[in-house]
């Protein structure tokens, strides 16, 4: 009896982004909270839209909490859980048992956490252990290749790519990594960076092979071809659907 040797083809999921100021639907250029755009009053007449397309995935950012350092925006996220089908992953501002109690309870499917992973390792890595590395995201977002805290208003000393690995070895399977000198830009993601992570972060004897997700300059359709084929799981789409430079109908094809 033959067996079917055919691989299927591996799919790159696409994660359409909300950032959430005010309980509106915002955008920022590198992170700087003086460069806000609003561009919806709804957050879940957007995330509506992107369901409507196919769309299976939401990134969904509390930047609020992300300078507040607790989570604030969960009415948002209960909202956009309840109303619609997304599978959401909920970041911005978790510091504490009590934010996660409130995200997963008001419907995130995922957490991200980033500053808390370097602040205070005890805690995250208590929560990996709890909730397993399938619930729980590592944010490592660069800035000139150090790891970017408290909503980018801060530098930490840890180098991106050895923070990923000491968290590989701790079993986290996701990890959302966003260059901010590209984000916002609309002038292409961090190429380089994500082949060495990649590179770096695979099939090593530390662990499991990392799920990648690229985030930041996305800015044309034809680079997701770019970063499928090079290996990342996932790529979170922010400004380039909201200035068009991205349709939903084009990501169609990819959802």
């Amino acid at each position: 009896m033959e067996r079917c040797l055919e691989k299927t083809e591996r799919l790159m999921r696409i994660i359409p982004a909300i950032d959430i100021i005010d309980g509106k639907c915002v955008r920022l250029t590198k992170g700087d909270y003086g460069t806000k755009k609003i561009y919806s009053e709804s957050p879940l007449e957007i995330a509506k839209a992107f369901e409507a397309s196919g769309i299976q995935y939401l990134h969904l950012v509390d930047l609020d909490g992300a300078k507040a350092k607790h989570i604030v925006n969960y009415r948002v996220l209960e909202q956009v859980a309840s109303k619609t089908t997304l599978k959401i992953d909920f970041g911005g501002g978790l510091k504490t048992n009590e934010d996660l109690h409130i995200a997963f309870n008001s419907g995130a499917r995922q957490i991200t956490g980033g500053s808390i992973a370097v602040k205070d390792p005890e805690t995250f890595e208590s929560w990996i252990s709890k909730y397993g590395s399938a619930k729980i995201v590592l944010g490592a977002d660069s800035d000139n290749g150090k790891v970017s805290i408290s909503g980018w208003m801060e530098q930490s000393k840890e180098e991106v790519i050895p923070f990923i690995k000491s968290y590989q070895k701790k079993s986290i399977q996701y990890v959302i990594c966003t260059d901010i000198s590209k984000d916002g830009m609309l002038e292409g993601p961090s190429v380089e960076l994500y082949k060495q992570i990649i590179e770096e972060c695979s099939n090593s004897s530390q662990g499991q092979s990392i799920k990648l997700i690229a985030s930041g300059g996305i800015s044309h359709i034809d680079e997701l071809a770019i970063l499928k084929e090079m290996g990342c799981e996932g790529v979170i789409i922010g400004k380039a659907i909201y200035e068009d430079r991205i349709s939903l109908k084009q990501l169609e094809k990819f959802v």
